[in-house]
């Protein structure tokens, strides 16, 4: 599209734009072929729809939209509840390219009672309205296999896929199945049970998938007594056997308070710009009877007040719900045409609130795991991020290294530096290094002499610097590294360190020039691998401190003759066992050990 095409269909929208009326209803956006790319709500018409033309719009995606757009219709209705409701059947009814997207799919599975003569009740994970009716879905399998064993043990609805009839049932075309000997069906194909008594068990199954538990005891102990008054003991103590099933059922779920019988809670987590999760609780007669969180995809950088106005209706229908109050996290500035949003400060509506949001947190820390599990990258990236965030660096520390020391008493001094790349060991950049210029047990100067020879080898070989340096200690060690890596050598490296407490415990870490302790919770992921550098540290430290003090353990008198190797000396101490007696042996035995040359070495040396 030309310049003067492009100017022509703004022209030509804001035109349209500047006719429609201040009221409320829903607006569509079609491209050049007259495909709806998006659908939008409004309570004034007009100034929603011109807000997407205005000059100082920002958003990328906004952009992009508006410069698919080439025409515009609107439908304007009486009540921006009713605005509400055409938005929610118009993306459902187009599914517009840059509406929100509800990504759970079809993945959860829901339980169906059919519509047939004698009902079935099973799990499907295929949705066909005119099939039966459907409840859930169910994001706990557990919970749906929880409720479908206490409908087959109260109910006991048949299991067969036979179809049945009332007139088969009359002129006896069926016989029983297993399930009818072993008294898990009570025989309605046969006749052994009424067409009203299946019907009324099926009433008390929906009314459990529905979480009305109460209402169910309520019909058992009144057939109960009924039974009871009537003598039919029996039959009594069945029905007596189910009412403690289900009370036992009810006694298991979570309840809130006997107070609240009928809400609907929905709280919102961010996942940054692509995604939200939205989770759903919804409580009946003081019972949690669903819990659900859902994934929704941004097409347009909607804000969380938008996300949850577009996903309320939306999950309120294919819950079947009809609570007359709706928990929310904030204030939401539209109404619900058959509800009402309650914002809870305190009390049982505050712990359902709170409840909701760890959920979605909960949701939201599942998925992130389960997608670093097939992408150990991200997780890498998410936490250099994170670190740069927290001390605010320029760039992601992709590049960490650590220094520690190890001597005892200034003897066998050493160091160790471990390199990280991306969160991980890369053990092929770790060093050691002998201290060579400093005496005694002086940690600070054996540190700066390590910093100093790593450092000035690296600018000299051209070898990429690091882009963080983490000392093992305080505030004295980053700033005995700085001293060498900025006054001395002029380098910009960001020096940062882990501090311990009184028990030798790391609990901080330090960044900055002076120092401060940077905000990360001990038991969180970026502070775990920070530790991990430090225990990593020590521990390439102290190995080579200790193979280093083994090896003067080990030295012997045989070391120190020149000419003579590790080879020739373990041959000489397998052969007599000992330094004394070699230094006993004669040249004829030292010969037949080692040959004629090395014996006469060793002999002239002890000799």
């Amino acid at each position: 599209m030309t310049r003067e095409d492009n100017e022509k269909r703004l022209a030509r929208l804001k035109e349209i734009v500047r006719s429609m009326p201040e009221k409320p209803g829903s607006y569509q956006f079609y491209d050049d072929s007259r495909t709806i790319i998006y659908v939008g709500k409004a309570k004034r018409l007009k100034s929603r729809v011109s807000s997407y033309f205005h000059k100082e719009v920002d958003r990328y995606k906004t952009k992009v939209l508006v410069s698919k757009i080439h025409y515009i219709s609107y439908t304007v209705v009486n009540t921006e509840e009713d605005a509400l409701l055409l938005e929610n059947n118009l993306i459902k009814k187009y599914a517009p390219r840059y509406n929100v997207l509800l990504k759970d799919g079809k993945t959860y599975p829901s339980i169906c009672i059919t519509n047939e003569y004698f009902p079935r009740i099973f799990k499907t994970r295929s949705i066909n309205r005119k099939y039966g009716t459907y409840y859930g879905p169910y994001s706990h399998i557990s919970s749906m296999y929880t409720v479908l064993d206490l409908i087959k043990k109260v109910c006991k609805p048949r299991t067969c896929r036979q179809p049945i009839t009332r007139e088969g049932v009359a002129e006896g075309k069926y016989k029983p199945c297993l399930e009818y000997h072993i008294h898990n069906c009570l025989g309605p194909c046969i006749g052994r049970q009424t067409y009203e008594e299946y019907q009324q068990s099926i009433a008390q199954a929906r009314e459990i998938l529905k979480g009305n538990t109460r209402e169910v005891l309520k019909m058992l102990r009144a057939e109960m007594l009924q039974k009871a008054e009537e003598l039919r003991f029996e039959e009594a103590e069945q029905l007596k056997q189910q009412y403690l099933t289900v009370e036992g059922f009810a006694a298991k779920s979570e309840v809130v308070s006997h107070t609240i019988t009928n809400v609907d809670v929905f709280t919102i987590t961010d996942a940054g710009q692509k995604n939200a999760y939205i989770n759903y609780i919804h409580v009946t007669n003081g019972t949690i009877t669903q819990s659900f969180t859902f994934e929704y995809k941004r097409k347009l950088v909607e804000t969380d007040e938008e996300l949850l106005l577009t996903a309320i209706p939306e999950i309120r229908e294919r819950f079947q719900s009809k609570a007359r109050e709706v928990i929310v996290p904030f204030e939401i500035s539209w109404r619900l045409p058959d509800a009402e949003f309650f914002i809870p400060q305190r009390g049982d509506k505050k712990h359902l609130l709170d409840l909701s949001e760890m959920n979605g947190r909960q949701y939201k820390f599942d998925r992130l795991k389960q997608t670093e599990k097939l992408n150990p990258e991200q997780r890498q990236t998410r936490l250099m991020k994170e670190l740069q965030q927290k001390l605010g660096l320029e760039k992601m520390p992709y590049q960490i290294e650590c220094f520690d020391n190890s001597n005892i008493s200034g003897t066998d001094a050493v160091a160790g530096c471990i390199v990280f790349k991306g969160m991980k060991p890369s053990k092929k950049d770790y060093r050691k290094y002998n201290i060579k210029t400093v005496t005694g047990p002086d940690d600070y100067a054996s540190m700066q002499e390590v910093v100093r020879r790593r450092y000035s080898r690296m600018v000299d070989e051209g070898t990429p610097l690091p882009d963080l340096i983490i000392t093992d200690g305080g505030q004295g060690q980053m700033s005995v590294v700085r001293e060498v890596v900025e006054d001395e050598l002029g380098l910009h490296i960001p020096i940062a360190g882990l501090a311990k407490d009184n028990r030798h415990k790391t609990n901080e870490l330090l960044f900055g020039n002076p120092p401060q302790t940077i905000g990360i919770k001990t038991d969180s992921e970026l502070f775990h691998v920070l530790t991990r550098i430090q225990d990593e540290v020590h521990r390439f430290a102290i190995t080579f401190h200790r193979d280093k003090r083994s090896k003067h353990a080990l030295h012997s008198e045989l070391d120190d003759i020149a000419g003579i190797g590790p080879k020739t000396r373990d041959q000489l101490l397998k052969t007599f066992k000992t330094v004394k007696r070699i230094k006993e042996a004669d040249i004829q035995m030292l010969t037949e050990a080692v040959g004629a040359h090395k014996a006469h070495i060793i002999h002239q040396h002890f000799h």
